[in-house]
């Protein structure tokens, strides 16, 4: 978590507080909905991003040649909204993915369509078609599930294997 977002939690707490010794029950309510999906999209983030990361690492281990950067507060757009986040570039020679993974921060930024909590992008520079449009919801158990989401619209879960998969494609 950045301290960006430490200190948005930390306010957001604080504002919950004063909402509810006010007797502001319904402010309080939002407030506590609102940290429970950023911690869930902070979370999914993060495992997003990690997992991409340990694997070019993995991959480095086996004789890859994988350089990674991180951007924090980086901004991206998905449809019509623009999502605030972190992106990781994974290169390798002329190849290269860039993962990008956050969601809308204030009201001007839009919205997640879909019911998703978070969006996130794997793009395929030169290689369009490997390329992903990844959807954060939770699931009934309230645990965060990474979908892919065809252009057709259907949704798959998102699992390690397939974050493999795109780095493995940095190596061929």
């Amino acid at each position: 978590m950045s301290e960006l977002d430490a200190e948005w939690a930390r306010r957001v707490a604080v504002a919950e507080q004063t909402a509810r010794a006010q007797g502001r029950g319904d402010v309080a309510d939002y407030l506590a909905l609102r940290a429970t999906n950023d911690l869930a999209r902070s979370i999914g983030c993060e495992w997003l991003l990690a997992t991409f990361n340990n694997l070019a690492a993995e991959a480095n281990r086996a004789g890859a040649d994988i350089v990674s950067t991180q951007t924090d507060a980086h901004r991206f757009h998905v449809g019509h909204s623009t999502m605030v986040g972190r992106k990781l570039s994974l290169r390798a020679g002329v190849r290269e993915i860039v993962i990008e993974a956050g969601w809308p921060r204030a009201p001007q930024d839009g919205i997640v369509r879909g019911g998703g909590l978070a969006c996130a992008q794997v793009i395929h520079f030169g290689d369009q078609m490997r390329s992903a449009a990844l959807l954060l919801v939770q699931t009934p158990t309230g645990t965060p599930q990474w979908l892919v989401v065809a252009e057709s619209g259907a949704r798959a879960p998102f699992h390690e294997e397939h974050a493999r998969q795109h780095v493995a494609r940095l190596r061929h």
